[in-house]
C-alpha cells in the first residue's frame, strides 16, 4: 500500500458503521409512507420509480450532516428529480478546465417490494423495509431457494436484508461516504487535479439511465469542460454468485421494449365465431417468438457480452368479462441486444413472424412497435423517450479501466484474500468483467456526430458504431443473481471496500498513484 492507499483504506473502516447507519435507514424509510393514507402524506409506491423523494431527502440531508460536501451549495435536485453533490479542491492550483472529471452514478429507485410475499416466504423473518427480523426464523435452504449466493452461516451476521440493499443503496452510500474520505484527504492529494461529480438519479428500474438521459440532453449541450465527464462509475451492483463479489465491469447489453397489440373483434363467449379472438392469435405470436428464441433463430452471440436474448414480459387484455372473446390484447417483449444487433432489426424480426402474418390474414389488426416511456419523475419532468437503451463496451486497454484495476490492489486486494470462481466472495485479485442486466449505463451513449456537446479529445471517449460515450465501468457492493429478490441482501464488507475503491480512483486516475 501506498501512503495514501493506506489512508483511504484506513478511513473506509473508520466509516463502514456510518455507511451502514445510512444504508438501512435509506432501505427503511418507504416504510414510514406506504401505510400511511394519502391525504396524510402517504403513498402506496414510495421507494419506486418517480416516487423517490423521501429517501432523496434523507440521503440530501445526511450529505450534509457527515461533511461529504464542503457547504450545503455543492448538493441539490436537478430538474429531473436526480440528486447531485459535487466535490473538489479549490486549492490545487489546477484550472478547473484542465481537471478530470469523474461522474458517480447510482440510482435510488427499486422495484416493487412485494413486502408481504417476503414476510411469508421468510416465515415472518425478513422485512422489506426493516431488515431481519428474527434469523431463527430463516434457513440456508430457504435463503438457497430464492437467492444466486448466500455466503456461509458463520458468515450471516454481515448480510443487510431489504430491498434496494444490493440494487443499488449499497453503492449510492458508497459514494456518499467515499465523498466525505474524498474531502478529508483532499489535503494529502486525493483530490488533487479532479472533480468528482455525483449522481443519486431517479426511475433506473422503469427507464434504465432516464437520469443520465436528462443530464446528456439538458445539462451538457454547450457546456464547460467541467461539467463534461472523463470517466463514469457507475455504482449498480457488480457481484457475481460464481465469480467473486465487486467486480470491474466495462460494459452491457443493450436493452429494449417490443410492444404487440393485437385488435380483434369481441362477441359474446357462447358465440366465439361471432368475434376474432386477439388473445389466442396473440398467444400463436408468443409461442413462435419463444421458439425461435430458443433456437437462437435471429440472435447473435458475442464472446464478451453474450448473446441476445428475447422474452415475454408484459401484457394487458381488454375484454368486456371473462365470459367473452376479448377485444385487444397487448403485449411486450423484453430484448436485450448484444454487439451487431439493432432495435431496427429486431422489430422487423418479431413483424415478419408467420403468427403475426397469420393474425392480419384472419381480420385481426396487429402493431409491432417501441413503446415510449410516458411518465413524470417525481419532480414531474417528462422525458417521452422511446423505450430502446444502448449497450455499451468501454475497452480493456482505456486508463480508465487500467486506473480502476490499480485503485483496486492498492486498497482492496491487501486486504482480501477471495478466489474468483469460488462463489461470491471478495476476490484479491480485481476481476474485469461485464453485467448480465442493464445499468443506468445506457443513458450516456449519444450519436458519434452529434456536436452539442464539447468533447475534447482530452476526454477520450469511447466510439462504437454510430454512438460515443464517456468511458464507463461499473464497481458495486451486491450480487447480481441476488437483485429483485425476495430476502434480497447485501454483505456489507463489500459495501467498505466499495469506499475505498470510490475515494481513491480519483487520484489514481488523475496520474497521483
Amino acid at each position: 500500500m501506498s501512503n495514501l492507499d493506506g489512508r483511504v483504506a484506513e478511513l473506509a473502516a473508520k466509516y463502514h458503521p456510518l455507511a451502514i447507519e445510512i444504508l438501512k435507514e435509506a432501505i427503511r424509510i418507504p416504510a414510514d409512507y406506504v401505510d400511511r393514507p394519502v391525504e396524510q402524506g402517504g403513498d402506496p409506491r414510495c421507494g419506486t420509480s418517480n416516487h423517490e423523494f423521501p429517501r432523496l431527502d434523507y440521503l440530501r440531508k445526511r450529505i450534509i450532516e457527515i461533511g461529504a460536501v464542503r457547504s450545503a451549495a455543492d448538493v441539490d435536485f436537478d430538474a429531473f428529480g436526480n440528486l447531485v453533490w459535487v466535490v473538489t479542491d479549490p486549492s490545487d492550483g489546477i484550472p478547473a478546465n484542465e481537471k478530470k472529471v469523474i461522474y458517480l452514478d447510482g440510482h435510488t429507485d427499486t422495484v416493487k417490494p412485494l413486502r408481504d410475499v417476503w414476510l411469508q416466504k421468510t416465515n415472518g423473518g425478513v422485512d422489506v423495509y426493516d431488515g431481519l427480523l428474527d434469523r431463527s426464523k430463516i434457513t440456508k435452504a430457504m435463503l438457497e431457494k430464492e437467492l444466486g449466493w448466500v455466503p456461509p452461516e458463520s458468515e450471516w451476521d454481515h448480510l443487510l436484508f431489504g430491498r434496494g440493499s444490493a440494487d443499488q443503496l449499497g453503492g449510492v452510500i458508497s459514494q456518499i461516504v467515499a465523498s466525505k474520505i474524498l474531502l478529508e484527504l483532499a489535503p494529502e492529494g486525493a483530490l488533487k487535479g479532479v472533480i468528482v461529480r455525483s449522481y443519486a438519479t431517479v426511475c433506473e428500474e422503469d427507464n434504465d439511465g432516464a437520469g443520465p438521459m436528462y443530464v446528456m440532453r439538458n445539462v451538457l449541450p454547450g457546456a464547460a469542460p467541467e461539467l463534461i465527464p472523463d470517466v463514469v462509475i457507475l455504482t449498480d451492483s457488480t457481484g457475481d454468485a460464481q465469480k467473486g463479489a465487486l467486480g470491474i465491469y466495462r460494459g452491457q447489453r443493450g436493452r429494449m421494449q417490443i410492444e404487440v397489440t393485437v385488435t380483434g373483434r369481441s362477441s359474446h363467449g357462447s358465440m366465439p365465431w361471432m368475434g376474432l379472438n386477439p388473445l389466442e392469435y396473440g398467444a400463436a405470436i408468443l409461442k413462435e417468438a419463444a421458439e425461435k428464441y430458443e433456437k437462437r433463430e435471429g440472435f447473435l452471440d458475442n464472446a464478451f457480452l453474450g448473446h441476445g436474448t428475447r422474452t415475454a414480459s408484459w401484457s394487458t387484455l381488454d375484454t368486456p368479462s371473462d365470459c367473452a372473446v376479448p377485444a385487444r390484447f397487448v403485449f411486450r417483449f423484453d430484448r436485450r441486444l448484444t454487439i451487431g444487433e439493432t432495435p431496427e432489426q429486431s422489430v422487423k424480426d418479431v413483424e415478419a413472424l408467420s403468427s403475426v402474418a397469420a393474425a392480419r390474414a384472419a381480420g385481426l389488426e396487429v402493431t409491432v412497435g417501441v413503446p415510449v416511456y410516458p411518465d413524470a419523475s417525481w419532480k414531474g419532468y417528462v422525458l417521452n423517450n422511446d423505450q430502446i437503451y444502448l449497450g455499451w463496451v468501454t475497452p480493456q486497454e482505456h486508463p480508465a479501466i487500467a486506473a480502476a484495476v490499480t485503485a483496486y490492489e492498492g486498497v482492496i486486494s491487501p486486504i482480501v484474500d477471495g478466489v474468483s470462481g469460488t462463489g461470491g466472495f471478495i476476490p484479491k485479485k480485481p476481476r474485469v468483467d461485464r453485467w448480465i442486466f442493464s445499468t443506468d449505463g445506457v443513458g450516456y451513449p449519444v450519436p458519434k456526430d452529434d456536436t452539442s456537446i464539447p468533447v475534447g479529445e482530452s476526454k477520450k471517449w469511447v466510439v462504437s458504431g454510430a454512438y460515443k460515450h464517456p468511458a464507463m465501468f461499473g464497481f458495486a457492493p451486491g450480487i447480481e443473481q441476488n437483485t429483485h429478490k425476495i430476502a434480497e441482501c447485501v454483505d456489507v464488507r463489500e459495501v467498505r471496500h466499495c469506499i475505498a475503491f470510490l475515494a481513491r480512483f480519483p487520484s489514481v486516475f488523475a496520474g497521483n498513484a
